[in-house]
């Protein structure tokens, strides 16, 4: 069907990126490793990736496609499109306005949103200062990745994925490019000088974003007149629906960044959160990330035609698609953390202490990557349905538990405290939507789900004994001793062997047929 197709294009676009945000990361873990300056660093790239993905991704995605979509698929095919092209151009005019004045108060304000994110930097003045002027460089991304979400969210709406999917490659190819040049350059040793290349490369990354975007959706024919900003009906229902989309949409971000705020308590601990979140992302980025942004538009194009019988089997296939994929990554995320996090970044500044750390957090982390990838495919369930204020509420009750047990099991584990507690966070807030869609009927399981999804548990399983076996054949492979070369070619044996004994034990138990899947790939 085009919508495995769909799930593909994103995917298959998000793993690239990902890949090259390994070989970013790889550079960084060696050039600063789990430093004071990483730290910085990372406390100032997660200020304009947070609001970004609040404002951009979050709030803004969950309000703008199904309204975009509801006036694009009018009755009247022309003056659908160019309905929707006004309302587009209104709402990159307001949406500009008020990230530009929010830009200006950040940078104005960057100390006290430094000493709120990481309160424990002030402790040591040139950590702060560093990160506050890292800080004020990075932060002009926040608005290039807005205008970026608006066209993605246009391309997305009128099945385009492929290149909104591709952009975010465009951020890790010029980090990598920034990182080369600082040890071409010699200054590889500097490492506040380093941090403040890679900060101006940040915001150098989003205008060239920006400039991909507008160019490919001209050449599709979607070109965007500058216009100021109104305020009528159409742009107070996109408020309406937005505001609670930014903590809807954004609630893995503000858990992440909750246990940042509490990891700056202790030294070195926000790098290992950044480590282990890295990996944490690719299973999200690719499998949940993916079928949210396809599924949000087809389920508003589907509800807008009232085919709700098709409406349900867009839910049970993406859901059924996605825990496929979810359930044996988690069991290998659990399993094999350390090797993962040992072969990719221990090198150079980041230590052997470094990854046992990070991968103790992965491994917590891991515990909640199906909710997590559950509330990708529930939130767009809502938001198809211009409903953003459940999925806030939800999300809120989550948030709010997260910050109780982060800031406890903190105090009595150490920072894999936050991630435990993010881990739990994440299956209280996939739990209430459930729930909620439950009681509306907007959440019913087909015996074929139900199948596959016994199927799927039972592979893992199965998988789960494979790799732990098998890793303990490779153990000695993986130590930085024996080079990048031959840690690397382990660690694909060990992960492409788990691959090929899940995918074999799901096409014998009935959780996927892999004919099937080429056939609708291939649709």
């Amino acid at each position: 069907m085009a919508l495995y197709r769909a799930f593909a294009t994103v995917g298959g676009m998000t793993v690239l990126s990902r890949v090259l945000g390994f070989a970013r990361d790889m550079l960084l873990a060696a050039l600063l490793g789990a430093s004071a300056t990483a730290d910085a660093f990372f406390v100032a790239f997660r200020i304009p990736n947070l609001f970004r993905r609040l404002f951009a991704e979050g709030a803004f995605d969950s309000a703008f496609v199904p309204l975009f979509t509801k006036r694009y698929h009018g009755k009247n095919g022309g003056d659908g499109e160019a309905a929707a092209r006004v309302f587009a151009e209104q709402a990159m005019a307001g949406l500009a306005l008020v990230l530009i004045v929010f830009t200006v108060l950040g940078e104005i304000a960057m100390p006290w949103l430094m000493f709120a994110l990481a309160p424990g930097f002030s402790a040591d003045p040139d950590k702060f200062a560093l990160a506050v002027s890292l800080g004020r460089i990075a932060l002009p991304y926040l608005l290039c990745m807005s205008l970026v979400a608006l066209y993605s969210g246009m391309l997305n709406a009128l099945g385009r994925f492929a290149i909104a999917a591709f952009v975010p490659t465009l951020l890790n190819i010029v980090l990598i490019l920034a990182l080369l040049g600082a040890v071409a350059f010699g200054i590889s040793e500097n490492q506040p000088l380093v941090a403040h290349v890679l900060a101006w490369a940040v915001t150098i990354s989003g205008l060239v974003q920006v400039a991909v975007m507008v160019f490919t959706a001209a050449k599709v024919g979607i070109t965007l007149k500058l216009r100021p900003p109104v305020w009528n009906g159409e742009m107070r229902r996109l408020i309406q629906l937005a505001t609670p989309g930014l903590l809807a949409g954004g609630i893995a971000q503000l858990s992440i960044m909750l246990g940042t705020i509490i990891a700056s308590l202790q030294e070195r601990a926000v790098s290992w959160i950044y480590y282990a979140d890295r990996i944490f992302q690719l299973p999200l980025g690719v499998i949940g990330v993916a079928i949210g942004v396809v599924l949000l538009p087809e389920l508003s194009h589907r509800l807008r035609q009232g085919d709700h019988a098709a409406v349900l089997d867009a839910e049970n296939r993406s859901i059924e698609f996605a825990l496929f994929l979810t359930i044996p990554a988690t069991v290998a995320l659990v399993l094999i953390a350390e090797p993962i996090i040992r072969v990719l970044f221990e090198r150079g500044a980041f230590s052997a202490t470094d990854s046992r750390a990070s991968a103790d957090m992965l491994t917590a982390f891991a515990l909640g990557l199906p909710a997590y990838v559950l509330v990708k495919i529930f939130n767009p369930l809502f938001f198809a349905r211009e409903d953003t204020k459940t999925p806030m509420i939800c999300a809120g009750h989550s948030l709010a538990a997260n910050a109780v047990m982060s800031l406890g099991l903190f105090y009595i584990l150490g920072a894999v405290g936050i991630a435990i507690a993010t881990a739990l966070a994440g299956w209280l807030n996939a739990g209430l939507l459930a729930a909620q869609l439950n009681r509306r009927d907007g959440l019913a399981f087909d015996v074929t789900f139900r199948k596959r999804f016994r199927g799927t548990l039972i592979a893992s399983v199965v998988m789960g004994v494979a790799i732990y076996v098998l890793e303990g054949w490779l153990d000695r492979w993986f130590w930085p001793g024996e080079g990048l070369l031959i840690q690397g070619t382990a660690l694909l044996i060990l992960i492409g062997g788990g691959l090929a004994i899940y995918f074999g034990a799901a096409e014998l138990l009935g959780a996927i047929s892999l004919r099937r899947l080429r056939k609708n790939l291939n649709a």
